[in-house]
C-alpha cells in the first residue's frame, strides 16, 4: 500500500476533507448527538458538545499520520459537515482496509453515503493501491448494507455474534470488494 493520509476528495455534491476545529458545532448538531445515527454503532450518542470536541481534536492530531483516514462529509449545498467516513483496520500483508461511515439521519435515503463511499473506494483502489476493501453492518440495519451493495461490494456472509454495538453483542454482515473486481468494471 502507498499510504497518502486523508486527502481531499470531491464528488458532485460532496467534499470529503480533514476535520478542523470549526467542525465541532456542525458535527454535534448534524450527527454526533443524533440517537438514530448511533443506534447500531459502537459509540454512544454525544450528550455534550465537549465529547464531540474531544473526538474531533483527536482526529485532527491523528491526520498527521500517513495511514490515518478520517474524512468529514461536507455537503456542498450547505457547506457544513453532515457525517464522517473512515478507513481503518489495515492489514499490510493482505493490503486490506475496513471502511466505516455515519451521517445525520436528516440526510438518509438521499444517496449521500453511497456517493461518499464510491469516492473513498476509488481513492483506496486507485491511489493507495489496496487489494481488498471491506465493511460490515448489523443485520438489523439493512440500509447500511444497501449502501455497500450500491457501491459494488459483495455480501460474503453473516458472522454470528462477531461484533458489538449500542445494542450489545450483534451479528455482522460482511461485504467486500476486491481490486480485481473494481478494475474489471
Amino acid at each position: 500500500m502507498k499510504h497518502l493520509g486523508t486527502i481531499e476528495l470531491e464528488t458532485e455534491r460532496l467534499i470529503l476533507r480533514k476535520f478542523c476545529k470549526s467542525d465541532v458545532q456542525f458535527a454535534f448538531k448534524n450527527w454526533t448527538s443524533d440517537d438514530k445515527v448511533t443506534e447500531f454503532l459502537r459509540w454512544q450518542t454525544h450528550k455534550d458538545i465537549k465529547e464531540t470536541k474531544s473526538v474531533i481534536n483527536k482526529w485532527i492530531r491523528s491526520c498527521r499520520k500517513p495511514n490515518f483516514y478520517q474524512w468529514a462529509i461536507v455537503l456542498k449545498e450547505i457547506n457544513e459537515p453532515i457525517g464522517t467516513i473512515s478507513g481503518f483496520g489495515f492489514c499490510e500483508k493482505t493490503n486490506k482496509v475496513h471502511i466505516g461511515y455515519g451521517i445525520g439521519s436528516k440526510w438518509w435515503h438521499k444517496g449521500i453515503t453511497s456517493e461518499a463511499l464510491h469516492a473513498v473506494i476509488k481513492f483506496f483502489f486507485e491511489q493507495v493501491k489496496v487489494n481488498r476493501i471491506e465493511s460490515q453492518h448489523d443485520p438489523n440495519n439493512p440500509n447500511s448494507g444497501k449502501v455497500m451493495k450500491k457501491c459494488g461490494m459483495q455480501y460474503e456472509g453473516t458472522l454470528r455474534q462477531a461484533d458489538y454495538s449500542n445494542k450489545g453483542i450483534v451479528d455482522a454482515c460482511m461485504h467486500s470488494l476486491l481490486s480485481s473486481d473494481y478494475f474489471k468494471n
